[in-house]
């Protein structure tokens, strides 16, 4: 019982470590200096690229910046300026697709793009692609399914987004621990 488990991880890593090293990076700076120059970041995905953007947010509100999640009830308006990120796999669902489309004919924001297939209606939409190559394999099924390659490739690929803009603008972890929630 256990072995199935032990070979799910060591597929999911060597996965996670090929997705990260061969993924194209030469958008990085510009996704980040978008970021770092925008009054507000609105992040947006689905399901769990959904709470993959969610942690992303979290972060961000911990360097200091002004982040949203698309959807929450306290999420403001997105306006000119501003830069909205979507996380989709497929690219293809529609929410996001709906999204991006009321923030292209409603308001001048940047929009990035965080996904696996760099054709689909919602990298049509970017100012911004960012594009994880995650080959679909056999052994995904049953050792990753349903998209857990991209969307752990996401969480890693955005966690290290964070250094590069916390070191961009001068923040220390201490100052984020600041910003960090504390219930008590």
């Amino acid at each position: 019982m256990t072995a199935k488990f032990s070979e799910s991880i060591e597929y999911i890593c060597d996965s996670l470590s090929s997705v990260l090293k061969s993924s194209n990076r030469v958008n990085v700076r510009e996704t980040a200096n978008t970021i770092i120059e925008a009054p507000q970041i609105f992040i947006y995905g689905a399901g769990r690229s959904g709470l993959v953007g969610r942690t992303f947010a979290m972060r961000l509100m911990q360097l200091g910046q002004r982040a949203f999640f698309i959807g929450e009830t306290i999420t403001p308006a997105v306006k000119d300026g501003d830069c909205v990120l979507f996380v989709s796999k497929t690219g293809e669902t529609q929410t996001a697709i709906q999204a991006a489309r009321i923030v292209t004919e409603r308001v001048k924001a940047k929009i990035i793009v965080l996904t696996a297939s760099p054709d689909s209606p919602l990298a049509g939409f970017a100012d911004v692609l960012m594009v994880l190559d995650v080959p679909r394999t056999e052994k995904d099924s049953s050792l990753a399914p349903l998209g857990t390659v991209f969307e752990n490739a996401a969480m890693v690929f955005l966690d290290a987004l964070i250094a590069l803009i916390m070191d961009d603008i001068g923040e220390s972890e201490e100052n984020m621990m600041d910003r960090h929630p504390i219930l008590v």
